[in-house]
This record gives C-alpha cells, sequence and structure tokens, in this order.
C-alpha cells in the first residue's frame, strides 16, 4: 500500500534523465516542504511543553504534530510523483497539499484563539 500512495523503487529505472537544473529544483522543493515539517513538529512539541497547564494544549499540540507527519509523507510523494513525472516527460502533477496545510494552519489558528480567548474570560 505504502509503494502505491508513496511511490518507491529506483527511478533510474524510469524514463530518461531529465535535465538536473529541473531535478534540483525538485529537490529543493522537497526539501521546503520537509522544513515546514520540521516547523510544525517544533510548534506542536513546544505547545504540549510549553502550555501545559493551558486548557486545549494538548489537543492543539497533537493537531499541530499530526499536521506535520502528513506534511513530511506528503512532500515525499509529490518530490517522487514530479521525478517520475519529470523522467517520462510528462506534464508535472497537482497537489493538494499547499491547500491543505493553509486549511490546516488557518483552522489551528482559530481554534488556538478561541481557546486563549475562552481561558482568559
Amino acid at each position: 500500500m505504502f509503494r502505491e500512495l508513496f511511490g518507491g523503487g529506483d527511478l533510474t529505472d524510469v524514463g530518461d534523465n531529465p535535465d538536473y537544473r529541473f531535478t534540483l529544483a525538485n529537490e529543493r522543493t522537497f526539501l521546503a516542504w520537509i522544513r515546514t515539517s520540521m516547523a510544525l513538529l517544533a510548534g506542536g512539541l513546544g505547545i504540549l511543553n510549553l502550555l501545559p497547564d493551558q486548557p486545549g494544549s494538548e489537543v492543539v499540540g497533537l493537531l499541530v504534530l499530526a499536521l506535520s507527519f502528513l506534511v513530511a509523507l506528503g512532500s515525499y510523494r509529490r518530490w517522487f510523483l514530479s521525478e517520475q513525472a519529470m523522467r517520462q516527460n510528462r506534464p508535472l502533477p497537482t497537489s493538494r497539499l499547499p491547500r491543505i496545510v493553509a486549511i490546516a494552519v488557518a483552522l489551528l489558528a482559530v481554534v488556538a484563539s478561541v481557546l486563549f480567548m475562552v481561558t482568559e474570560l
């Protein structure tokens, strides 16, 4: 199942080698998503460790950690599918990852704001 969702195997067996600049650009994009995942990981751990008495902090912290996990997996899938498409001279696949991250972060901001306002009353 993992292989169907995220790809696997040696990409050098697929298609032709693309221009190295495109491969490096794809890798830079992957690394940017990994940095985003690591920032979410640090934020989630920070919420859990620095706000232990804040009501709802466990829920928000765990949701941020879950988002970090999804971004890490999604970034690998995005990298793999893009690399495969370049090697087969196909159009690059679209990704839902940016939309998912944007919506999730916005919702988490709303939830955190509401929890903060409720505890301040």
